[in-house]
């Protein structure tokens, strides 16, 4: 009886010590939501889930039919500039609020955009004429004139009170001698601190009211975003589902995200569908401290019917964004394009166009009935590679591409890396909760070069389109370079 009652006293203090013991804080799993507009057929009761940034707080874009962070999105509000004399055109414009301030904002009339934050006044206030005065150095007769109401010789110095004519001729009081003054003008501050590093535009001739609209990137993602034509605000380029970007980070169509880290100097299939196979080529460097490479997306491999499109970044030591590190080819020849915003390129079937969104580095490549893409070569900065310790160094920046894709006919059977989260019996394999959950498979996923689809998964079979430019043997062709990308794809149900 002894030995039982030593073992029960052991066992209660054994089950005492693990009870005490910490446990790891729990992650709560992404919550799903969905559009409830029945106005968006499309979108209506599609389930997402919440991405990583914001697992429990977030709402359906039900126009662009994404998850998005933060409370429901409000219909973006129409402003307009109310200064019709000295802003006709801007006047005549229906501008629409951002995103982050839809229905709190103010237009810009001199740079014509709606934003946030209160636009100062453009009327410079009837004070400032009186301080010019001690600071005018003209002798002591000429400051006294202004000061004198009698100068009614010069109609134009009755009308310097009223708000009106003080914003072109703030200190028009003075009589003509004053007029080199002007420049001090504080006419151009309103636009410098509305004015950020980046712009995006609509490039998109359905949206008419939006179309080559200028819109200033959000405070979140300063240097890379795009404009959604739908709701003419800017977006982050790597907020969405089907993005690929960083060290790659995947944001699947079910809003997941997760990581493919692959293997530098190596080919992987991000898609494969009947008629549509997409590889990406990964650049990287070895990081031995924790077994695997950092790696980006240099170039695309791109096949369909029976035609191949590259795209790529070229190799590059210290980056300068005002020339042009993009390279592009159509069946084997190379693309040219002008170093001009809107300059195009459009395949002789008039089935493939390319254009660019700015003068360099970033172009949008559509194929009809297939998929659209828009891509932009961005180097590793500094700073990143001292926050994640990338090791760069000033022999090579590793130029790599950020992609946002759009796809308009998968299959229920599409694979690849991105491609099978747009599958119809898709069930994500990655253990979710964690803080970087890593998705396997390089071996399945693995190409011999950048267009040969012998993946394990791979599904193309591809239009064999007599009157193209004939057979070509994909597996022949070498085309080197590296990734980094981002990707949105959209399924037609």
């Amino acid at each position: 009886m002894t030995r039982v009652a030593l073992l029960i006293v052991v066992l209660f203090v054994a089950l005492a010590l693990v009870d005490a013991a910490p446990k790891p804080p729990k992650v709560p799993p992404p919550k799903k939501v969905r559009c409830t507009d029945h106005h968006f057929d499309t979108c209506f009761h599609k389930e997402f889930y919440c991405p990583d940034n914001c697992a429990r707080n977030c709402t359906v874009d039900c126009s662009s039919c994404q998850p998005v962070c933060g409370p429901k999105i409000q219909k973006p509000k129409q402003v307009k500039c109310n200064n019709k004399k000295l802003f006709p055109a801007c006047s005549k414009q229906n501008l629409l609020c951002p995103a982050s301030c839809p229905r709190t904002c103010s237009v810009d009339c001199n740079s014509c955009q709606a934003v946030c934050t209160p636009v100062p006044p453009i009327y410079t206030p009837p004070p400032p004429p009186t301080p010019t005065n001690p600071y005018s150095p003209p002798p002591p007769p000429t400051p006294t004139t202004p000061y004198s109401p009698p100068p009614p010789p010069t109609p134009t110095t009755p009308y310097s009170p009223p708000p009106p004519p003080t914003p072109t001729t703030p200190y028009s009081p003075p009589p003509p001698s004053p007029t080199p003054s002007p420049p001090t003008t504080p006419s151009p501050p309103p636009s410098s601190g509305t004015s950020p590093k980046h712009f995006g535009r609509c490039m998109s001739k359905d949206y008419p009211q939006c179309y080559q609209r200028r819109l200033a990137c959000p405070p979140t993602c300063p240097d890379t975003c795009h404009v959604d034509c739908v709701t003419c605000s800017p977006v982050c380029s790597c907020d969405k589902p089907g993005t690929v970007c960083q060290d790659p980070k995947f944001i699947g169509a079910d809003g997941l995200t997760f990581y493919f880290h692959g293997k530098k100097d190596q080919d992987f299939c991000l898609v494969s569908d009947s008629n549509l196979h997409i590889n990406a080529h990964f650049i990287g460097k070895r990081n031995p401290n924790i077994g695997r490479d950092f790696t980006w997306v240099e170039s695309l491999g791109i096949l369909f019917d029976t035609h191949q499109l590259y795209l790529g970044a070229k190799k590059t030591a210290t980056w300068n964004d005002a020339l042009d590190h993009l390279s592009l080819s159509f069946d084997g020849q190379p693309i040219t394009l002008d170093e001009v915003q809107g300059a195009n390129w459009t395949s002789s079937n008039n089935a493939v166009t390319i254009t660019r969104s700015t003068t360099t580095n970033t172009v949008d490549i559509s194929v009809n009935g297939l998929f659209k893409i828009m891509a932009k070569v961005v180097p590793i900065t500094e700073k990143e590679s001292q926050i994640h310790n990338y090791g760069i160094t000033q022999e090579d920046c590793f130029a790599h591409l950020d992609l946002s894709f759009k796809f308009y006919s998968l299959s229920d059977e599409v694979n690849g890396v991105l491609g099978q989260t747009y599958g119809k019996n898709y069930v994500s394999r990655v253990k979710m909760g964690i803080t970087m959950p890593v998705l396997g498979g390089e071996k399945e996923f693995h190409s011999s070069s950048l267009f040969s689809t012998d993946c394990e998964v791979g599904k193309f079979i591809g239009k064999r389109d007599e009157s193209s430019l004939g057979m070509m043997d994909f597996a022949d062709l070498n085309c080197a370079s590296g990734i980094n990308g981002r990707g949105v794809v959209c399924k037609k149900r």
